[in-house]
């Protein structure tokens, strides 16, 4: 594995079986390979359908696949163990379309936020200092100090991506799969999204898959961008317009 990769992924397929009779395989990966390289964030664009967020669940073993390799610093993570893989959870973390369902909704933000620090996945902290990273998080988010004693119905969903977000920061991650994270978010409030991600990976040294079907983010996001089709990845190309010299995203 090259020392600049992350990620390694090499013939990675998958395939649903549906019906219990006349069973039905439906090919949704088919012998996908492709590098995200160490502090990149690598766009992944197709139509909808295509696959893509199968691959973005797959990396990180949410789905698992049929076939072949996913390596992670290293690491061939499909022949972990549920104990070792439970061990690196902490390093790949993934936003989901929706945030809200991501969200306990018994929980009140600051719960929410703390729940990581509080399980000891960073190591053993005490109260007080777990307090003041959760507040420290909420700032960095763009969340004020009254948001810590609310729940997650009470906030926008602009404002609960900005949750999720501070949650998974507290979990120091490496790499995160972006899956449509502004999808399910009002136009207005998209681009703020988009922008504090950027800054976020920045800040933290975050490698990211990005996943959307839309172009003109994707190119906003993105280092280099991977073209998916029917299941495959059709080809990889850097992309011109990134870096902190790309424009302004206008959405709407």
């Amino acid at each position: 594995m090259s020392s600049a990769n992350l990620i390694e992924v090499r013939g990675l397929s998958k395939v649903f079986v549906s019906g219990l009779l006349n069973r039905h395989e439906v090919r949704v990966l088919d012998d996908v390979s492709f590098d995200i390289r160490r502090g990149e964030t690598l766009g992944l664009v197709g139509e909808s359908g295509c696959g893509k967020s199968t691959l973005g669940r797959s990396l990180l073993r949410l789905i698992e696949p049929t076939s072949g390799s996913i390596t992670f610093d290293g690491t061939d993570i499909t022949r972990l163990g549920r104990g070792e893989l439970r061990r690196m959870r902490h390093r790949m973390q993934m936003i989901f379309q929706d945030p809200e369902s991501s969200l306990n909704p018994r929980m009140k933000i600051g719960d929410s936020v703390s729940e990581p620090l509080r399980l000891g996945l960073c190591g053993k902290m005490g109260r007080k200092e777990i307090l003041e990273r959760v507040y420290e998080l909420m700032e960095v988010v763009g969340l004020n100090p009254e948001h810590y004693g609310r729940y997650p119905y009470q906030l926008s969903g602009g404002q609960n991506q900005r949750v999720v977000l501070a949650r998974i920061l507290a979990i120091n991650p490496e790499f995160i799969v972006a899956d449509e994270p502004t999808a399910s978010l009002d136009v207005s409030v998209q681009a703020q999204i988009l922008r504090l991600m950027m800054d976020l990976k920045s800040a933290y040294g975050l490698t990211m898959l990005f996943i959307s079907h839309d172009l003109e983010v994707v190119r906003h996001m993105s280092d280099r961008i991977a073209v998916m089709k029917c299941g495959r990845i059709e080809q990889v190309y850097r992309n011109e317009a990134s870096s902190s010299s790309a424009p302004s995203l206008h959405l709407g």
